[in-house]
């Protein structure tokens, strides 16, 4: 275990890392004090006494209260999807990748919705490799500067009016402006691919009532769409849990090795992903805050009501009900991390990342331990939280990057090493 330090009041970190943290990111009239988090007490995630036998009926339990009353019950996987390369195998990265592009087809119509995936795998491999596989914001031709990347072809934000727009699409002035966030020649170094498809292929991230990308596919469960019926972010990781699918078939990828990534949004997306889909070796979540690793009963940062008002197409519709009620919430996000148990779990927040509330997504960390501890694997060992810039690599793993909301090299660095600590390339 690397060494920890007792968790420091906000107003202390605070103080500590910038005066301007609330202006830089938190709204007004919510709450960035540690002190003024209210009393509570979390749902029970199992009985003290629960036999490790008895955990995989109880994951099965938790798994579909998440469903009925957080994200919604998804449909089945496609039971063949087909594909087709749509960026022939190339050289990238300065030589060090090998570079290719993947349709997926979501349907038997290839006038219907499909995915694009970009993959890049060491140039030097001498067999299938370990991937981390993430969603990205910005289109594929975002991730790296090659004019050979197609551009995305689906509903793009519209940065330059400030919102988003249905029918806005790429242009050349996004090509490579995301490669900040994908550091793929620092995995290729360590031995690993990188792949990546655009959000957007799986369906639009604006609140058009269900009608695009794979909602699509599904017109007897629209017809009707109730209170549990899925939303946007486990369409996004049924649309990854399809991703899986097509790396099972890639001679150049280990299917028992994919790392399930992502950030934010994508982050609360990668744990659904890896919650509902045991094939995902390591499951990564990079400042997901609230309905990702953030506890929600300490109403600290982004809260039920505001998440559910401002992206009402997130969630399934059951989840309104706890608006400005986390008090009676049956479950929190400690159920969701628990119900990965027993594949390794890194949780990566930012000091400055207040709306994400990085002391919420440790303790959701630490609540989530036991269940880790009942199947024989390390936990967190401490309720407090530790330093900044200080990764841990037990199986549920933690890291507090300085910095604010979003993915940096630091970030990429922390994944790298710990998957090389429980996935380490042959």
């Amino acid at each position: 275990m690397l060494p920890l330090m007792k968790f420091l009041p906000m107003v202390t970190i605070t103080s500590l890392l910038g005066a301007n943290l609330t202006a830089a990111g938190m709204p007004a009239g919510f709450n960035d004090v540690e002190e003024k988090v209210p009393a509570y007490v979390l749902p029970t995630l199992m009985p003290k006494d629960l036999p490790a036998a008895a955990w995989a009926a109880r994951r099965q339990e938790i798994l579909a209260q998440l469903e009925r009353e957080e994200y919604g019950k998804s449909p089945p996987l496609p039971a063949h999807c087909k594909t087709k390369i749509s960026l022939a195998p190339g050289p990238a990265c300065g030589g060090k990748a090998i570079r290719k592009q993947v349709t997926v087809y979501f349907s038997a119509d290839e006038a219907g919705p499909s995915m694009d995936i970009l993959i890049y795998t060491p140039a030097d491999a001498k067999g299938p490799v370990p991937i981390f596989w993430g969603l990205n914001f910005t289109g594929n031709h975002s991730v790296e500067a090659d004019p050979a990347i197609p551009l995305a072809r689906s509903w793009m934000p519209d940065d330059n009016k400030g919102k988003a727009t249905a029918n806005h699409r790429a242009t050349e002035a996004g090509r490579g402006k995301g490669a900040s966030r994908w550091q793929i020649e620092t995995a290729l170094a360590a031995g690993y691919g990188v792949a990546t498809a655009y959000y957007g292929d799986i369906v639009s991230d604006v609140h058009d009532n269900f009608k695009s990308g794979v909602f699509t596919l599904f017109p007897e469960i629209e017809a009707k769409r109730d209170g549990t019926t899925w939303g946007a972010v486990a369409a996004w990781a049924w649309g990854m849990r399809v991703g899986m699918d097509y790396f099972s078939t890639d001679p150049a990828i280990d299917p028992k090795r994919v790392m399930v990534m992502g950030h934010s949004r994508l982050g609360k997306t990668a744990l659904w992903a890896g919650a509902t889909d045991e094939r995902f070796a390591i499951v990564i979540s990079n400042d997901s805050g609230a309905g990702g690793a953030a506890l929600h009963s300490r109403i600290f940062g982004e809260t039920i009501n505001r998440i559910n008002t401002s992206f009402p197409h997130w969630f399934c519709r059951n989840f309104s009900q706890y608006n400005d009620k986390e008090p009676t919430l049956t479950f929190d996000q400690h159920f969701l991390l628990a119900i990965i148990a027993p594949r390794p779990l890194l949780v990566c927040s930012a000091t400055e990342d207040l709306w994400a509330d990085p002391r919420g997504e440790y303790l959701a960390a630490w609540h989530a331990s036991p269940a880790y501890e009942l199947l024989g694997q390390k936990g967190l060992a401490s309720e407090a939280s530790p330093a900044p810039d200080t990764l841990v690599k037990t199986r549920v793993g933690y890291n507090l990057r300085t910095g604010s909301h979003d993915v940096t090299l630091a970030d990429w660095q922390a994944y790298v090493a710990f998957a090389q600590q429980h996935l380490p390339k042959p």
